[in-house]
């Protein structure tokens, strides 16, 4: 499989504003929040925000953590990040969030037992 997300998303926190950090902060809580019923979720969004706090994202790109999710909650997931990429104002967070859009598509791509 491709992978299409690794060297986009390692640009796209790199070129985080401090401002850009605040409202991914922001961004990341509100999945915290809706997803507290699903681990992998939870998981997800701490990773994204390892990320962004590291000013990196080597070795935090674990797909895995999609790995549980169902085809549907993929789609919701990356349905809230094109949401995300097409109405930020900030030109950085709508960067990253395409970045972690790539990464959701690149596990969609995956072959799913269910």
């Amino acid at each position: 499989m491709a992978d299409h997300h690794s060297e986009y998303l390692t640009r796209a926190v790199a070129a985080l504003t401090p401002q850009g950090h605040e409202r991914l902060d922001e961004l990341l809580a509100q999945l915290v929040d809706a997803g507290k019923n699903r681990d992998e979720l939870v998981r997800f969004a701490k990773a994204r925000q390892a990320e962004a706090d590291l000013g990196r994202s080597e070795g935090s790109t674990d797909t895995g953590l999609l790995g549980a999710l169902t085809k549907r909650e993929l789609d919701q997931l990356a349905t809230g990040f094109l949401t995300i990429r097409d109405q930020e104002p900030l030109d950085d967070v709508a960067d990253w969030a395409n970045a972690v859009l790539a990464l959701i598509e690149d596990e969609a791509a995956r072959p799913r037992p269910y």
